[in-house]
């Protein structure tokens, strides 16, 4: 069975890397985490993930250096970047976008933003709900089933 895409997050903040793995949480896919990027050029490079959210201001390696490297390893070159951080300037951007960066992202960021643009870079299939109570409950409709919903459009 396919473990679905594979997700690297590299932030040095915990919280970021925490809501990054609750959000993809509901999806068919695989989220590795790295604090900054050093850490993340040896995880990219022995997981070969298929996105990468990149921070910009890291300790020990940031995320402009990292993105750089990744650009010169043949195995990693075209693994796609979406930079999430807090850095909104203008050079900044640029830098990443001139380095191949895919999109960029500000923090604090809104949910449904980046998966957006996730879904744009790779396919973000839910997995199957766990069944709730409601779903248990006892069928008392004869086995009938209710005509699909059609909504009604009225003009204004």
């Amino acid at each position: 069975m396919s473990t679905g895409p594979r997700i690297l997050s590299v932030d040095d903040s915990k919280t970021v890397r925490r809501m990054l793995v609750r959000l993809f949480k509901p999806f068919h896919c695989t989220l590795s985490q790295a604090a900054n990027g050093e850490e993340g050029l040896v995880v990219a490079t022995s997981e070969k993930p298929d996105l990468i959210f990149l921070d910009y201001n890291m300790p020990v390696m940031d995320g402009l250096t990292m993105l750089q490297r990744l650009r010169e390893d043949v195995s990693l070159r075209h693994t796609p970047v979406i930079m999430l951080t807090a850095e909104a300037g203008a050079k900044q951007i640029a830098a990443a976008a001139r380095l191949g960066a895919r999109d960029y992202i500000t923090k604090p960021f809104q949910e449904d933003l980046l998966l957006s643009k996730t879904a744009r870079i790779i396919p973000l299939v839910l997995r199957p709900s766990v069944p709730s109570s409601i779903e248990h409950a006892p069928d008392t409709t004869g086995g009938q089933t209710a005509p699909p919903f059609t909504p009604e459009l009225k003009a204004p």
